[in-house]
């Protein structure tokens, strides 16, 4: 076996690597989308439109695959998506727009005016391809009438802050959007395919970048009782829009036909992520254990209960006889006690696990954010090994100071221990391997 160092980086990298968009797109391409010939002359376009952490990788590979099938006849191809900043990727035909995450901005909003714009452009002779990946939520940022950006922006940070798990979030941002739960795909008369890299649990269609072209069953009630739960206040234009419940303030139903031209894959997706990594544990001569895909809860909380799977693996050798390694997906969450903290629920479970082990032997440990960054700083996650707590204390670091502060990003910053990567430009959630030895 190779360092628990290199390793564990070895898993993450075989995790994200599996859901390169240039690897996963082409074969779906291939199948679904119907003779490029027949597009690329001017009685019928290709329009491409997206948004996602994964989007401008995602565009460039439908180029790619466009100019090996067209012969470099692109003149039926266009669009454009919208990416998180310092996300994005040359391309020649489909325009990139970089904006905020995860609160939204000015040109977020910009980006999903003109795409709705350029979607209700489309006729029967043409043929819409959306690509969506995490993130799209955040970066699709277009209001109902009546509510403004700077509303959406203040509801999204509150949620944000209070632990509100991703679904909720979403719910609550595709009522008081006009492209989101169906919307998008409902302004267009195109026949339309979406090919989707699903960040979420469960990878439900309605959750992933909120559902722009599928249908949606929560309602204007659901989207409400969400942020009265967390006792958010609810500015009274979004009241008014969320009790009437009618009109455009619902989001496009199950069965409505205005979707029925629409077809939607996943093509990639956490589990295949976490197999992936798997292989490459094997090949190193250590056991995996998949835990799942799904799992969910407060960082600390769940890395308190992973932190005693991975003590009795080393000490009974259940659930896993060493060496061996857990890995598991999913997205935990953070409720804020410090507003000033930094970090992300990655470090957050990371720094939770390293109390909880109290530098038990034989036991490393990496989680990360699949799109290479965790939170609101510039990594992907962190390492944990067994001499951290001691690395710590020398250097005269608390980690319980640290963990009540909410300041899992300065405990690695301190430690060393920092995963960096830069934006991998996919996003298949979170990823967790500890390592057991």
């Amino acid at each position: 076996m190779t360092s628990p160092r290199d390793l564990l980086r070895a898993l993450f990298d075989a995790a994200v690597a599996a859901a390169d968009p240039a690897v996963v797109l082409p074969p779906f391409l291939d199948r679904f989308l119907p003779n490029p010939a027949a597009l690329g002359h001017a009685s019928g376009r290709l329009v491409v439109v997206g948004a996602g952490k994964a989007a401008a990788a995602m565009a460039a590979a439908v180029e790619a695959w466009a100019e090996k099938h067209w012969h470099g006849d692109l003149s039926g191809l266009s669009g454009l998506v919208v990416t998180r900043y310092g996300h994005g990727t040359p391309t020649r035909r489909i325009r990139v727009v970089e904006a905020a995450h995860p609160v939204p901005d000015a040109a977020g909003e910009a980006a999903a005016a003109e795409m709705l714009a350029l979607v209700r452009t489309l006729t029967p002779d043409d043929r819409l391809l959306v690509l969506l990946s995490g993130g799209g939520s955040a970066l699709l940022a277009a209001p109902l009438p009546g509510i403004d950006l700077a509303t959406k922006r203040a509801l999204t940070k509150e949620l944000l802050a209070c632990g509100a798990a991703i679904d909720e979030i979403n719910c609550v941002r595709k009522h008081l959007s006009a492209v989101k739960g169906g919307r998008l795909a409902a302004a267009s008369l195109a026949p339309g395919l979406t090919l989707a890299i699903s960040d979420v649990v469960g990878d439900d269609p309605s959750v992933i970048a909120s559902g722009p072209t599928v249908p949606d069953p929560s309602t204007c009630a659901d989207a409400l009782a969400i942020l009265c739960r967390y006792e958010i206040a609810v500015p009274e234009a979004v009241r008014t829009l969320l009790e009437s419940g009618e009109g455009e303030s619902e989001s496009v139903k199950p069965g409505d036909p205005r979707l029925a031209h629409h077809d939607y894959h996943l093509v990639a997706a956490p589990m295949l992520s976490l197999h992936a990594a798997a292989n490459v544990a094997r090949a190193a001569g250590v056991t995996p254990l998949i835990l799942g895909d799904a799992i969910t809860g407060e960082s600390r909380e769940v890395a308190r209960a992973f932190a005693g799977l991975a003590l009795s693996s080393r000490l009974h050798g259940l659930p896993a006889q060493p060496p061996c390694v857990l890995l598991s997906g999913g997205e935990t969450t953070v409720t804020l006690k410090n507003p000033n903290g930094r970090g992300g629920r990655n470090t957050e479970f990371l720094l939770g696990l390293a109390v909880a082990l109290q530098g038990a032997a034989g036991i490393w440990a990496l989680a990360g954010d699949t799109d290479g960054i965790d939170g609101s700083e510039d990594n992907a996650g962190a390492i944990v090994t067994p001499d951290t707590l001691v690395r710590a204390r020398d250097r005269g670091i608390d980690a319980l100071v640290k963990q009540a502060e909410n300041d899992a990003w300065g405990f690695f910053h301190e430690v060393g221990d920092l995963l960096v990567t830069g934006p991998t430009r996919t996003n298949v959630n979170d990823f967790r391997a500890i390592l057991v030895v």
